[in-house]
């Protein structure tokens, strides 16, 4: 069979497998190209195939030993433009603080009974926050809330007395990120509604922030490579040298 048929044919099978919108989308990556920011989420923006505001998420693999406590990574970072999620919060605290939780916008806040909703199974929160003196309850709940990235902790800012302040980061756009068993960041840092200049400042925050936190014993290349995608659409290759 001549080379061009067999060319065509596995367009078409390719296009049948996936679905032909798919692959006219996917064609519009080059998958050899490193991307700078800037081109990568005007890209983002083009080949997003969903019918709601898509997360957009950014991929970030780094030069680290996640074994070694010093090079297992987390922290936190306030994005300047947010991430387009109203997140909800719930504050583990004594009676006196209940109120400057809900003040500052937390969804829910109290101690025992909350305690008990979780032991029932109730998980439907993104960021859960803790006073240190409660800490020791709520270390109970660690089955539970740690394999769901929620457990609170002192290094990401979810172990304080300052509720109030604590809450308010989180709803202004505050969020926590933490090195896979690979040493990958996954971070949400934005919607496809969002203009690709905000995108753009918003992975900078982010990615200027992992550089600060090179661990001084990494050794190598640190910020091997960037990733950035919405929901069900291409990854597109950002070029890590870009990163400042």
């Amino acid at each position: 069979m001549p080379k061009g048929i067999n060319d065509i044919t596995s367009k078409l099978f390719y296009m049948t497998k996936i679905g032909k919108k798919r692959a006219l989308v996917d064609a519009k990556v080059n998958r050899e190209k490193l991307y700078t920011l800037d081109e990568a989420f005007v890209l983002v923006k083009e080949v997003n195939t969903t019918k709601f505001d898509a997360s957009v998420d950014i991929h970030a693999r780094l030069g680290v030993d996640p074994r070694k406590p010093d090079q297992s990574l987390r922290g936190t970072v306030s994005l300047p433009h947010g991430t387009g999620k109203t997140k909800k919060v719930a504050v583990f605290c004594t009676p006196d603080k209940v109120q400057e939780a809900l003040d500052a916008g937390a969804d829910y806040a109290g101690l025992e009974e909350l305690i008990q909703k979780v032991m029932g199974g109730w998980t439907d929160v993104d960021v859960v926050i803790a006073t240190p003196q409660v800490m020791a309850q709520v270390g109970r709940l660690g089955r539970i809330l740690g394999p769901r990235n929620l457990m609170p902790n002192p290094k990401t800012g979810t172990v304080t007395m300052n509720v109030g302040e604590a809450v308010a980061d989180v709803k202004s756009g505050k969020i926590s990120f933490r090195v896979d068993k690979y040493g990958i960041i996954h971070a949400s840092i934005g919607r496809v509604s969002f203009t690709a200049d905000k995108l753009t400042e918003n992975a900078n925050e982010l990615l200027s922030t992992l550089l600060r936190m090179k661990p001084s014993s990494a050794k190598g290349i640190y910020m091997k490579s960037i990733t950035v995608a919405s929901t069900m659409s291409p990854g597109i290759k950002v070029d890590p040298k870009v990163v400042r």
